[in-house]
């Protein structure tokens, strides 16, 4: 494989690549359009096809919903309601092999507890639907020690369910049923995914701006005219295959194309609140149905997950906000079930992030598409695939449909997708990692608990973690203000991870924007300076860096003061953006 880095430097690489498809016959396999997770594994499944591959961002790697999701990789318990009974063995099938083969360092089992308030008929009920997702679980065993991947469900009595969750009130339920899913950090998935694609050959470029769709004299897509918004140069790139994986944007880069067809998507908006893990008793997640949506308190690190919302979002794309009401009927939610009532003091951070509401059918114009019951793969033009739906756990099927639709089904067959079998970096090697974690935390200080959350991070990687604590001893300390990272993460995250930029190193490297107060404002000084060490920023430009963290922070908690969406949006979008994207020309138009 390629080097496993992803830096300045190889970005940079990557516009180049980019200009140079322009020159005859050096047009790409395939461009993939969206950085989020389809597109990270569509870059991922192309790559280890052989196929030459670039995959391109408007913003940081995951930085739209793909990194604000509810951290779960799960079956879909829900579809089993609508005896969808093959939609459900596809997730777990792809939940076990993440959890087994592909990303067993990123990916962990965790219980969920589902109460239950009616001792008889909801028990032989919910005990049947729960009994049929670990049977359809247990055939999709892959893995090479042919055992499950997570225990099978149990059934709790009263006092079995007060032991196991002492937070939850003692009228809230009459017992419950434990079953297994599993958790992941989106956003870092997201890059690991990023970083094996790039190790296996395609070329990655976060922060570049698709600005039109091109066409040849045919009206086939073969291209793309794009923007490097770090350095504004404007340029033609050539692709024998144009992939539009953009989720929640996927109408508007469509229309970057000049046509009509094409599928169609609506965002849904959902929040989550983050609350000190001591704040509630437990030891397990909870699932909860409420009158609106499904509700999830996730047991988290040190704190808890509690969400989500599910509601119409008609603003901005770029920023959705937590409203007021969305905290409140999140806390409202929570407190129904639990001992001890939480409060807006209670809670750390929030976040907001839109799900791509695939509608039926498929726009006026568009010639074929491949529909599953949570996406779709389709070809408004030729030469262009646009992939929308699904969800993040089935993110390497929706790749494989993707390219494969792409690519053609005779060039498929004969070249098949294998991602499969391929293990995301730091999944080889991590029982040995695991074995010698002792040793780590006797030579650096570092505790159980941070040998944990760098294992979980990244998995036999954290070899490179200490090389850098060997080469610098202060990389191996705490940040001061905020412990859970150490100071040689924010350096690694942009020699290997690809960070550009303050904000890339607060929300989506790390997580501190809401596992800390006022989002980790009090980390932000020493976490600019490593950067700016790293980056080669100047005072000048680490001072505009941490200037806009800070405005973005406080729009983010006036807008966490606001009633509806729109007064939200507002004073959200009053906080610029470290790194504006651009107004296509056809949008300038039809103005």
């Amino acid at each position: 494989m390629a080097d496993q880095s992803l830096t300045r430097e190889t970005r940079d690489s990557a516009i180049q690549r980019l200009v140079d498809s322009a020159q005859p016959g050096r047009e790409l396999d395939v461009l993939v359009i969206g950085g989020g997770i389809t597109g990270a594994g569509i870059a991922l499944d192309a790559a280890t096809r052989g196929l030459d591959t670039v995959v391109v961002e408007a913003q940081d790697w995951a930085a739209g919903s793909s990194s604000r999701a509810s951290k779960l990789i799960h079956g879909g318990l829900r579809y089993l309601q609508m005896l969808d009974f093959k939609l459900v063995h596809e997730a777990l099938t792809e939940r076990d092999l993440l959890l087994n083969n592909v990303a067993p360092h990123l990916v962990r089992p965790l219980p969920f507890l589902y109460p239950l308030r009616h001792h008889v008929w909801e028990r032989a009920f919910v005990g049947a639907g729960i009994a049929l997702y670990d049977f359809l679980a247990s055939v999709t065993v892959k893995n090479s020690r042919g055992k499950r991947s997570v225990p099978w469900h149990r059934h709790l009595s009263r006092k079995q369910l007060a032991a196991r969750f002492p937070g939850l009130a003692h009228d809230a339920a009459v017992g419950a049923i434990e079953y297994w899913d599993a958790n992941v950090d989106d956003a870092r998935y997201v890059v690991s995914v990023i970083r094996t694609a790039s190790a296996h050959g395609a070329a990655a470029a976060s922060r570049t701006q698709v600005i039109e769709i091109t066409h040849n004299d045919e009206g086939a897509v073969n291209g793309a005219v794009m923007v490097d918004l770090e350095t504004g140069k404007t340029f033609p790139v050539r692709a024998k295959a144009v992939i539009n994986s953009t989720g929640v944007w996927t109408g508007e880069t469509q229309e970057l194309a000049h046509e009509s067809g094409g599928l169609k998507v609506l965002a849904s908006k959902g929040i989550h609140i983050v609350v000190p893990r001591e704040r509630i008793k437990g030891e397990a997640g909870l699932i909860l149905q409420t009158s609106k949506s499904v509700l999830f308190v996730i047991p988290w690190s040190r704190y808890w997950v509690i969400g989500t919302t599910d509601t119409p979002w008609k603003e901005n794309l770029l920023n959705p906000a937590a409203t007021a009401d969305d905290i409140d009927y999140v806390i409202a939610e929570a407190n129904a079930v639990l001992a001890h009532p939480i409060d807006r003091t209670d809670v750390i951070g929030t976040w907001a992030g839109l799900r791509p509401l695939l509608q039926p059918g498929t726009m006026e114009g568009t010639n074929s598409a491949k529909v599953s019951r949570e996406h779709t793969v389709a070809s408004p033009i030729p030469g262009l695939t646009v992939i929308a739906g699904g969800k993040f756990t089935t993110y390497r099927v929706m790749a494989k449909d993707a390219v494969d639709f792409a690519i053609g089904k005779d060039a498929a067959k004969a070249n098949p997708s294998t991602t499969a079998r391929v293990a995301l970096l730091g999944a080889d090697g991590l029982e040995e990692a695991r074995a010698s974690a002792a040793g780590l935390g006797a030579t650096y200080g570092w505790s159980d608990q941070m040998i944990d959350h760098l294992l979980h991070r990244y998995g036999a990687n954290i070899s490179e973690i200490a090389a850098m604590a060997d080469a610098d001893a202060t990389m191996g300390k705490p940040l001061t203000h905020a412990s859970a990272y150490l100071r040689a993460e924010i350096a690694y995250a942009i020699t290997h991870e690809g960070a550009l930029h303050l904000e890339d190193l607060m929300t989506r490297r790390t997580r501190m924007n809401y596992e800390y107060l006022n989002e980790g404002m009090a980390a932000v000084p020493e976490v600019a300076e490593i950067a700016a060490s790293l980056l080669g920023w100047d005072e000048q430009t680490t001072a505009h860096e941490v200037a806009v963290y800070h405005q973005m922070a406080d729009a983010v908690a006036a807008a966490a003061l606001t009633r509806d969406d729109e007064a939200a949006s507002t004073v959200r979008e009053a906080a610029p953006q470290i790194v504006p994207l651009v107004t296509p020309p056809a949008a300038l138009e039809s103005k």
